[in-house]
């Protein structure tokens, strides 16, 4: 098989890595100057943006199966330019994907459909916010969305009045995120444990991945802004068995029953955002690919042919092959996130990293690259808010955590920052 892995992050490189071990795939394309990525496969010579190149590209070279790690693309109806020209794709169409692309869109069809979500009202104007927030309907701390893709900086979670009129202005007035904050949905904050739930979806059938949990704040403790994801860990046991089947019941087979019967078969990852609550569990958002870092923790347990599983999704034969995988390990996997100076605000580029090679040498870790390039001297640097996710595979939570933060320590760049408490939350 040739592939062709969109995106250029820590997702997609870990992508990279568990197709790289397929005995099926001879050849990966990609379309990134991520340092980790390029030393696993060839470039593709196109605009990780432009779809029509894409698709066009995949045509002409024969591809056998395009994984779209990102969910722009996605958005953007690249799926569906690739079903048009006959290309296999793993990733939903751009109907499917406003399930993600629009949070307004989300929270609708969740009400639609009877998905348990927190309660919730939609605005596009500063007046409507500020009542909204202070009418006490939903109390304090409360939830302030962006409407659309905000790199995940769109969600803020205001403790106090202040807060949330800062961030409606920052929003609204200031359009800080663009047309993307051009709409809000305004909603109670869900207290609770807060895991993430994906499962591998034909539009058809579907088949659970093992569960992960995140860490969304920028420092331990859970304290400072809402990031991307500052590291995840996976084991077993994150679940008990009830708790899941209310997960699978009330969510998951729900959404995709209703993506069906509103015409948008989902096919890919769907990925649901959960808070369990006191009443049980209810939706945060959904995404519609996999998370950022869930996959370095999630993919590192994964002991199948990855190839094979995104090619029957792609195909939509996810049953004819579920007799031969998935071959989840019953062994952990924590990531650790490193991140430059001042993520997710302003931070600088171009630290040169040192370390990685060594890091690597530890039993059981995999060094992702996020956001990093190879400069003239051919030394790998930085080049975005998250730069590396160090992952590690044990036996248990502590080992795994252990030998994540042992390879974090042989590692150096300039600025580096790390949260020291991944896997502490379980």
């Amino acid at each position: 098989m040739k592939v062709f892995v969109i995106g250029s992050g820590g997702r997609e490189h870990a992508l990279v890595w568990s197709l790289a071990r397929s005995s099926l795939v001879k050849q990966i394309y990609s379309a990134t100057a991520n340092a980790g990525i390029l030393k696993q496969t060839t470039p593709a010579g196109v605009s990780a943006s432009d779809i029509n190149s894409i698709a066009e590209f995949a045509a002409r070279e024969k591809i056998d199966l395009v994984v779209v790690g990102p969910e722009q693309p996605l958005v953007d109806g690249l799926a569906d330019a690739l079903d048009e020209r006959g290309v296999a794709v793993f990733g939903p169409s751009r109907a499917a994907a406003r399930l993600e692309g629009s949070k307004v869109f989300a929270k609708e069809f969740m009400k639609r459909h009877n998905i348990p979500t927190a309660r919730h009202r939609v605005t596009d104007s500063v007046e409507d916010a500020m009542k909204a927030v202070t009418g006490g309907y939903f109390g304090f701390p409360v939830v302030v969305k962006a409407e659309g893709l905000a790199a995940g900086k769109g969600v803020i979670i205001a403790e106090d009045e202040a807060q949330a009129r800062r961030a409606i202005e920052d929003l609204l007035i200031s359009r800080k995120l663009g047309e993307a904050g051009a709409r809000l949905v305004i909603e109670e904050c869900l207290a609770g444990r807060e895991l993430s739930y994906l499962v591998f979806s034909d539009g058809k059938d579907y088949t659970p991945m093992p569960v992960a949990q995140d860490h969304k704040r920028a420092f331990d403790d859970d304290r400072g802004p809402n990031t991307g994801g500052m590291g995840a860990f996976s084991t077993p046991g994150l679940l008990d068995a009830r708790l899941e089947r209310r997960i699978v019941s009330e969510v998951v087979e729900p959404t995709l029953d209703a993506a069906r019967a509103e015409g948008f078969p989902f096919r890919g990852v769907l990925y649901c955002g959960l808070m369990v609550t006191a009443d049980g569990p209810k939706a945060l958002e959904y995404n519609v690919r996999f998370g950022d870092p869930e996959t370095q923790a999630i993919l590192r347990r994964f002991d199948g042919d990855f190839a094979e599983i995104a090619l029957a999704v792609a195909r939509g034969r996810l049953s004819n092959e579920q007799p031969r995988w998935p071959l989840w390990s019953q062994e952990t996997a924590t990531c650790v996130v490193m991140a430059s100076a001042g993520y997710p605000g302003d931070y600088s580029i171009g630290k040169t990293i040192a370390g990685i090679d060594e890091a690597e040498r530890l039993k059981g870790v995999v060094v992702f690259h996020a956001g990093t390039k190879l400069n003239a001297d051919w030394e790998t640097e930085t080049t975005g808010g998250r730069v590396l996710g160090v992952t590690a595979r044990a036996a248990t939570l502590e080992d795994a955590t252990a030998r994540a933060y042992e390879a974090v320590g042989k590692i150096q760049f300039d600025g580096m920052q790390f949260r020291r408490d991944i896997g502490a939350a379980h």
